[in-house]
């Protein structure tokens, strides 16, 4: 694998940022960048709820909102693709390295990352976002 691009470095950075956010609410973060087919899951994850769910969250992120917020771009172009995606995880019933999917409701979720004040990264969640 060759070196990472800074919008790349950015991109795992927002996903980092929100993976950790995310354990700090008592969610157990299954797997990050998780290979499913061709589709690449952004984070794998089990929301305590309640109630409690096996969640896959899908991360975009902005420099700046010049050319529109990061939620327009989760088209439906983007959305098939993790529905593909998301149905591959599910038919091999683990993540690669054998960690067994727990059997909980299946949600899909939207993180937003921007930056915010002070250069404080801003992070909005949006909940069940794969709902068409």
């Amino acid at each position: 694998m060759g070196a990472r691009t800074q919008q790349q470095a950015t991109g795992d950075a927002a996903e980092r940022l929100v993976a950790e956010r995310l354990a700090l609410r008592g969610w157990r973060i299954l797997g990050r960048n998780v290979h499913a087919g061709h589709s690449e899951l952004d984070i794998v994850a089990v929301d305590p709820g309640p109630p409690e769910r096996l969640v896959i969250v899908e991360v975009r992120w902005r420099r700046s909102r010049q050319f529109g917020l990061a939620e327009e771009s989760f088209d439906n172009r983007k959305r098939a693709h993790l529905r593909a995606g998301v149905a591959r995880l599910l038919e091999a019933g683990s993540l690669p390295g054998g960690i067994a999917l727990p059997h909980l409701p299946l949600a899909l979720d939207l993180a937003v990352v921007e930056p915010g004040d002070e250069g404080r990264p801003r992070v909005r969640l949006y909940r069940d976002a794969l709902v068409s």
